[in-house]
């Protein structure tokens, strides 16, 4: 199985930590970096080869990883001089990848089964596959409901549940081959353009952990939740 890491970001959302350190070399805990983690996690679930794709101080990343034995797999590298999106440093390699092929990015933290979301792919017929989750968002404001200028119901602050892009996708070759790979290329433009000529995307649910350390409120949580969550996140820590 393969499994392609988008690691090109900046972060900025994340500096200063990321002024001197590429978003998946930030550490969580004291012994983890992410990247660390999802290469183990994906090692554990039985992948065998990774490409990862650097950008922002990717000789970092590379000079971390190296070839990935340490891991029991294969990686190699797509680099990218300027932000080309989340899907477009995929099309630049689509004839070094398999058939079916997960795509995820390179600073979440999750138990997500990644071998299952790429076999839940390979099984069906939809040309893309997104893990999704719940989110909570809670508005900050009391919301109104209005008709002909008066107010007809109203909730103070209320909490709306999403469902959400984990970052995590299964992907085939015979879905991406018809783009350009010379562009910028995201994943909104792919599902956008998906929708638009009638393909729909399946959905792979999940409930378990999920955090995105791209938000700062996230990467504290994170730190102070993993010597509880260690133990899920990476079998036999």
């Amino acid at each position: 199985m393969h499994a392609v890491i988008l690691a090109g970001g900046k972060g900025t959302r994340l500096r200063p930590y990321t002024s001197r350190l590429p978003k998946p070399l930030v550490p969580i805990g004291d012994e983890f970096s992410i990247l660390e983690i999802v290469l183990s996690q994906l090692s554990q679930r039985g992948f065998d080869t990774v490409t990862l794709a650097i950008g922002h101080l990717g000789h970092l990343i590379r000079s971390f990883v190296g070839d990935g034995s340490r891991w029991n797999m294969h990686i190699t590298y797509a680099s990218e001089d300027t932000p080309r999106g989340t899907i477009g440093p995929v099309l630049g390699i689509l004839d070094q990848l398999p058939e079916h092929f997960l795509v995820m990015n390179g600073d979440i933290l999750t138990d997500l089964d990644y071998a299952d979301v790429l076999a839940h792919h390979t099984r069906g017929e939809a040309p893309l596959t997104v893990a999704t989750c719940t989110r909570e968002v809670r508005i900050d404001f009391g919301v109104l409901t209005t008709t002909s200028n008066r107010v007809v119901h109203f909730v103070e602050k209320p909490t709306v549940d999403y469902r959400v892009s984990m970052g995590v996708y299964g992907l085939s070759r015979t879905t991406l081959e018809t783009y350009p790979s010379h562009m910028p290329f995201g994943f909104d433009d792919l599902v956008l353009d998906l929708l638009a000529r009638g393909f729909q995307p399946a959905e792979y649910p999940f409930d378990g952990y999920w955090l995105d350390i791209g938000r700062p409120d996230d990467y504290d949580r994170a730190n102070a939740e993993f010597d509880s969550i260690k133990g899920t996140l990476l079998k036999g820590a």
